[in-house]
């Protein structure tokens, strides 16, 4: 078996043959992050690829930071997927839930950048095999208190899809 090893997800199997999904813990500005690689039976898989993710994975903080922006232009258009998303998550919010999620005590307070602070990244899907979603990033409130998560995809260059999408 060929075996090599990655910065980010230890030692991986190279002649894989069948689907994997593989998990790591990760820290992003001192922010818990799930990362997943996921290789399918398909895919070309060698060390170059493993290389590759992890040097991809250099630049994950501008390329969040890159999302955030585009999700804060888009909390001002009416329509979009991120105004949709805190519209119905402050909507719904019930008072216990004002502090501890965003951190404030009453309505009033409860602004876009309050809202853009409490949005974490929670999770990266890396995808190898889909070079034009190479990056799948999950953006959410807190899995205590939704499920709910607004998706953002890169390229395999880092090239962010301008649509952001609302997915539970």
């Amino acid at each position: 078996m060929n075996k090599v090893a990655s910065q980010h997800f230890g030692e991986i199997e190279l002649n894989h043959g069948s689907d994997h999904n593989i998990a790591a813990k990760h820290e992003l500005r001192g922010h818990p992050l799930e990362i997943d690689l996921n290789i399918t039976a398909h895919d070309h898989f060698d060390e170059a690829a493993l290389r590759k993710v992890d040097y991809r994975l250099r630049f994950l903080p501008e390329l969040v930071d890159e999302v955030r922006d585009m999700i804060a232009e888009e909390l001002d258009q009416e329509g979009t997927s991120p105004q949709e998303y805190l519209h119905f998550h402050c909507n719904a919010l019930k008072d216990e839930h004002l502090h501890k999620v965003f951190g404030v005590q009453h309505r009033s307070q409860l602004t876009k950048e309050v809202f853009l602070k409490a949005l974490k990244l929670g999770h990266v899907g890396i995808y190898p095999g889909q070079p034009e979603r190479y990056f799948v990033m999950d953006f959410t409130l807190g899995e205590h208190f939704t499920d709910e998560v607004l998706v953002a995809s890169a390229d395999e260059d880092g090239v962010v899809d301008d649509e952001i999408v609302w997915e539970s």
